[in-house]
């Protein structure tokens, strides 16, 4: 599938098949085009070649029963304010032909901790609750295919906890799950496979067990004073607040490092020593695609 607006490439033949029951994340830094393939899939917006179907329905041949199979929790706020939580749901539910929804509604409801904000007003609701209510929304009709983009993004730690448990219980009750985030821990902890996208273009899909083992060795992350020696620079993956995210062949390296740092006079502050992580692999391919890309334009310069 591929997505042009104009002489832009939004999608460069993506090409996924997600499966039944399947958690799959989703990733890639902002304007990869993990939206505009959401977008696509939710019917909003058409490809330009290629074709996407949900349990087997056309989005765009047989666009009612794909959109009946999907829910999706957007990553922008959008909400009516002239009604309740609960008569959101009830208009979401009617908007999907279903009637006496209520029994539905209310384990939403409990499962999402919006039952005390079930008569309230959706002007008068936090940021994090609209979020809830957008989760509710997206499941008011029990779709079997959940699309979550960022649905954590400036949330609490108590509704990302109340989600997690809710849509994973949905995943063992049979509901596919795709889910966009920025928080990699969410992705590695959740998703049995991952799709990465950089400039439209999956560069890489595998379990995230397979993801892992693409990197070998631990992290270190260091805070120090003073110039760092080239050679300590050189294992540089990332700078997270002024901290220096080293990748090391084997835990010995860690020594070697740290004496390296203290003979060019560097005053350590803080040391963090741990295994990788799917951070570490989605930063190592999208170092090894954007020197890729550039390597071909030297090549023409």
């Amino acid at each position: 599938m591929t997505k042009r607006y104009g002489s832009i490439l939004a999608l460069d033949r993506v090409d996924l098949q997600i499966n039944r029951g399947e958690f799959f994340g989703l990733l890639g830094p902002n304007g990869a085009g993990k939206t505009t393939l959401i977008s696509i899939i939710a019917g909003l917006v058409r490809a330009t070649t290629g074709r996407v179907s949900i349990m087997g329905h056309d989005v765009v041949a047989d666009y009612r029963a794909a959109r009946l199979s999907l829910g999706v929790v957007p990553q922008e706020l959008a909400f009516d304010p002239f009604f309740t939580v609960r008569e959101t749901l009830e208009f979401q539910s009617g908007y999907f032909g279903l009637s006496n929804n209520g029994a539905w509604i209310d384990e939403v409801l409990a499962n999402l901790g919006l039952i005390s904000r079930a008569d309230t007003n959706m002007r008068a609701l936090s940021g994090g609750m609209k979020r809830r209510v957008l989760v509710a929304q997206a499941l008011v009709h029990k779709p079997p295919v959940i699309v979550l983009d960022e649905p954590t993004a400036g949330v609490d730690v108590e509704l990302r906890q109340t989600l997690w448990a809710f849509i994973r219980r949905l995943n063992r009750e049979g509901h596919t799950i795709v889910l966009t985030t920025h928080y990699l821990e969410e992705a590695q902890a959740l998703c049995q496979r991952i799709a990465m996208l950089r400039a439209g273009a999956v560069i890489a899909l595998d379990t995230t067990r397979a993801l892992l083992a693409h990197i070998a060795g631990v992290q270190m992350t260091l805070r120090v004073r003073g110039t760092v020696p080239p050679s300590v620079l050189a294992h540089r993956i990332d700078e997270r607040d002024g901290a220096l995210v080293l990748r090391l062949a084997q835990p010995e390296d860690v020594g070697r490092v740290l004496a390296e740092c203290q003979a060019a006079g560097c005053q350590i502050d803080d040391l963090e020593v741990g295994r990788a992580d799917l951070e570490d692999v989605f930063l190592q391919l999208m170092a090894e695609r954007l020197e890729s890309e550039r390597i071909p334009a030297l090549a023409t310069a």
